[in-house]
């Protein structure tokens, strides 16, 4: 009888998947995902297209592509975005080819967008879609925690508190929330949901083959 070559699942051709993590402003979304691709390099952060000037140490390509509003407009109507949308006087989208590419191939991928975008990914990738929302212990330690930055104003933490507020109520649309009390432990959460949404069957494409081995006479 022939044996099937061992190997072990992890050297199993998998699909990619698109790792989103949404939250108010405060709430540690961009800790968790720095923290998090600091300490898996399998996956990487999506790369939105974006209106918005660049900043000083940001680099064109990496950390965004910063194309102007009527490149934008015109990505739009040609359907070039997964998701898009207007926030803050700016606009953001996703680019549709690289995604695509890039999942079929095994690659994941890492989503700080809000639950507009959210909504907009899995309505198109369902299955490809993990949705994690993050949540503050309480809505004084957002409070706090805004104020602590020391960069904005008093009108303009009022203007976060009342979008965060508006962002929280979307909590229900997403597959996990962790609450962020404490970055380590929330950290810990979100790298087992990650682990475990790698295993799922339906995303072990190299199972089929290597199941079929395993049956043959």
């Amino acid at each position: 009888m022939v044996q099937p070559t061992p190997q072990t699942s992890d050297a199993l051709h998998r699909r990619g998947l698109m790792f989103i993590m949404s939250s108010p402003s405060g709430a540690g979304k961009t800790t968790i995902s720095r923290m998090l691709l600091e300490a898996d390099p399998a996956i990487c952060l999506s790369v939105s297209a974006t209106t918005r000037p660049m900043r000083p140490g940001e680099v064109d390509g990496k950390d965004y592509h910063f194309v102007t509003h009527a490149e934008f407009d015109r990505m739009v109507e040609n359907e070039e975005f997964l998701e898009w949308a207007h926030v803050f006087g700016n606009s953001y989208g996703t680019p549709k080819a690289q995604v695509k590419a890039g999942l079929r191939e095994g690659r994941d991928y890492l989503f700080d967008i809000d639950w507009q975008g959210t909504q907009q990914l899995y309505q198109k990738l369902e299955t490809d879609v993990v949705r994690v929302f993050l949540l503050p212990p309480s809505i004084d330690e957002l409070r706090r925690r805004l104020t602590g930055r020391g960069t904005d104003s008093a009108e303009v933490i009022a203007t976060r508190m009342e979008r965060a507020r508006a962002e929280i109520s979307h909590w229900d649309g997403y597959d996990y929330v962790v609450v962020n009390d404490d970055i380590h432990q929330c950290f810990a959460k979100v790298r087992e949901i990650l682990h475990a949404e790698r295993m799922k069957r339906a995303r072990q494409t190299g199972l089929i083959g290597f199941v079929r081995e395993l049956m043959r006479p």
